[in-house]
Parts: structure tokens; sequence; C-alpha cells
């Protein structure tokens, strides 16, 4: 499903023009973006959380030229859905039926 079919969908359950469903939906992802770029994390209950995820400094390879390289300690961005949300998708039959 694309974003796109996220916002027809919202747009034909809500009855609102998808303009702004679509103006809604950018907007969101626009402060979930600049939220956690500024290192806050974003929970939404009953869905899961948006956080940004510490890795440590490690030392890696470049197996064809045998150097190592120095990756420092960075920060990548995160979800973890929620107990709600796990449990929604495990009792799921769509998605048992499709493996």
């Amino acid at each position: 499903m694309t974003k796109a079919d996220v916002i027809s969908e919202i747009s034909e359950k809500t009855g609102i023009d998808k303009a702004d469903v679509t103006a809604t939906v950018e907007a969101f992802f626009s402060v979930v973006k600049d939220s956690m770029a500024d290192g806050e994390n974003i929970y939404v209950r009953g869905f899961g959380s948006f956080v940004n995820k510490k890795r440590a400094k490690k030392i890696a390879r470049n197996i064809s030229k045998n150097t190592a390289i120095v990756i420092d300690e960075h920060y990548v961005p995160s979800f973890k859905p929620s107990k709600v949300f796990v449990e929604k998708i495990k009792s799921s039959n769509k998605i048992t039926e499709e493996v």
C-alpha cells in the first residue's frame, strides 16, 4: 500500500476531500521527521512509538581494500509498534492465508 492508497482510503472512510487529507498526512510526516531530527521521540497511544536509537561506535572493514573504517556513534530512526497493534497483526486471518 502506498501513501496515495492510504490517502484515498482515509478520504473514502471519512468523506473528507483528498486534498485536505493529503495536506494532513504530509503535515503529520513532516512533524514526525522534524521532531525526530530535533531528538524528540513520538508516542502514539494504541499505535506505536517513533524513537531514535543510538548505534555505538564501531570498526568496519572494507574487504576489497583490506582497510578498517571507524564508524562513529550515530542515531537511526526506528518504529516500535504498540502491544495492541502487534496483537491485531498476530490475530489477522488475511496475513496467515498469504504466507
